[in-house]
């Protein structure tokens, strides 16, 4: 059966292009290759995950005491507001005590216990993050920041988050404790498969003067992959390109990220000239994670268009924009990844900070770019300042160098981590034959004329 489908994939080529723009190029990537929808590789950066760490800290009369610690190893996907949920179920009959850094969204149902009252008695809990301005008697390091973790790269001290909980009717001893089931991670909505609870090394802390090491008495891991196929059904952004040698705009493909339908799907987008604006958006008691875009072609929350803009004799010019579409979101730290054979040759970028990716050794064509802090690291809701923009300054390699064939566009962007829709290579603006601009027809007469008049003389 995969071998049929891989088949029929490759067999109607002129299908190939709209597949691949309105699913994204990984979604048609698997249907030809017949792999799981949960496969979770991200071929920028392959060993990108959420590690979740519960190091046992001690003993108490009927259980223990842990910290848990959340790790953001992924490059570049970050987790923004309203912030991640993590949830697991207890192997036995074991409740939550008391927490600090963190809170379960539900109590549950603790009648059983007459004197004190558990935190938290749920077979599943749910945790959140406590907000920034919690009292200093509730918070531990790394905690209280809204459930929002930065990326390994662009923020590293923030790339962490911590809570600390006291677990009663457990094991009290590394023989009889019990290793929580079916660990959940939401960042803030689908996304993240977690593993199993593995046990590992015990972690080990080192005092602030590095003369003390200290460990916890019991550690395990859970491994948490994100897949761009179970955060959403339909890509989130998309990709347009423009030059200077051609006056050809090339828009997002039609339907990117959905097709408007108003009978189907009412209320899908709204104009932005619209009477009726004010009253979808978010505002006290209306805010909604699901999108809502201003009706384009491509529906897409966000739009990031590439334009060759000036060429030099040793250099060449590209702007990047970056519009928002989406009424609902204000994009905190966005950052976007660009693969372009000539980042290896990146003199300078205006007004965006740059670090440079290198997920297949020492091949250097993989950029990450980010807004600078309280510059333009927040990409406000659509409307007149929904968008952020910089230009980049390439030294040309005269072995490499061309302006022909899509050359000087990116080969893949990523906005937030996920894979945005590319046009296809047969629309890129297509530069003119040897490099000169097309006459006006207006112009031809005058050169016959010329032409005739010069012939007299010779």
């Amino acid at each position: 059966m995969e071998f049929k489908i891989s088949f029929l994939c490759f067999k109607k080529k002129g299908s190939i292009s709209n597949l691949a723009h309105f699913v994204g190029f990984h979604v048609f990537f698997l249907l030809c290759f017949g792999l799981k929808s949960t496969e979770a590789f991200d071929p920028l950066d392959p060993n990108g995950n959420i590690t979740i760490k519960w190091d046992i800290m001690q003993w108490t009369p009927d259980g223990y005491v842990a910290v848990v610690t959340m790790n953001n190893f992924q490059k570049y996907r970050h987790i923004q507001a309203p912030g991640w949920t993590l949830g697991w179920a207890w192997s036995k009959k074991e409740v939550i005590w008391s927490m600090v850094g963190s809170q379960t969204t539900e109590q549950g149902d603790c009648s059983r216990f007459k004197g004190n009252v558990p935190h938290c008695c749920k077979k599943d809990p749910t945790v959140v993050d406590l907000l920034p301005g919690t009292p200093y008697n509730m918070q531990i390091a790394n905690c209280c920041k809204g459930g929002v973790i930065s990326s390994w790269v662009q923020d590293p001290p923030n790339a962490i988050s911590s809570f600390q909980l006291s677990v009663g009717a457990a094991g009290t001893t590394n023989k009889t404790v019990h290793v929580p089931k079916n660990f959940t991670l939401k960042a803030p909505g689908p996304g993240y498969t977690c593993g199993a609870a593995q046990i590992v090394k015990s972690s080990q802390f080192v005092s602030p003067d590095g003369r003390r090491t200290t460990q916890a008495l019991m550690t395990w891991n859970i491994t948490c992959t994100y897949s761009q196929l179970l955060s959403q059904r339909t890509p989130s952004c998309c990709v347009s390109l423009s030059s200077f040698y051609n006056d050809t705009i090339v828009d997002c493909p039609t339907c990117s990220c959905g097709c408007q339908n108003n009978i189907t799907q009412p209320g899908s987008c709204v104009e932005g000239d619209s009477p009726y604006l004010a009253s979808v958006v978010n505002g006290p008691g209306k805010n909604s994670l699901v999108p809502l875009v201003q009706c384009t072609s491509h529906m897409c929350p966000v739009r990031i268009h590439w334009h060759v803009k000036l060429n030099y004799k040793e250099y060449w010019r590209a702007k990047i924009t970056i519009t928002n579409f989406n009424y609902r979101m204000n994009y905190t730290q966005w950052n976007i990844v660009a693969q372009h054979p000539n980042f290896d040759n990146i003199t300078q970028i205006f007004s965006f900070n740059y670090q440079s990716l290198t997920p297949y050794g020492g091949i250097n064509d993989t950029a990450m770019l980010w807004g600078m802090k309280f510059y333009n690291d927040l990409l406000m809701e659509a409307g007149p300042a929904g968008n952020v923009q910089s230009e980049l300054l390439f030294r040309k390699d005269d072995s490499t160098f061309t302006f022909q064939k899509g050359w000087a566009f990116p080969r893949r962007i990523y906005f937030n981590g996920d894979n945005c829709v590319m046009p296809p290579p047969d629309a890129y603006p297509w530069l003119p034959n040897a490099g000169h601009l097309p006459l006006s027809p207006a112009l031809l007469p005058l050169l016959v004329f010329w032409a005739i008049f010069a012939s007299f003389f010779l």
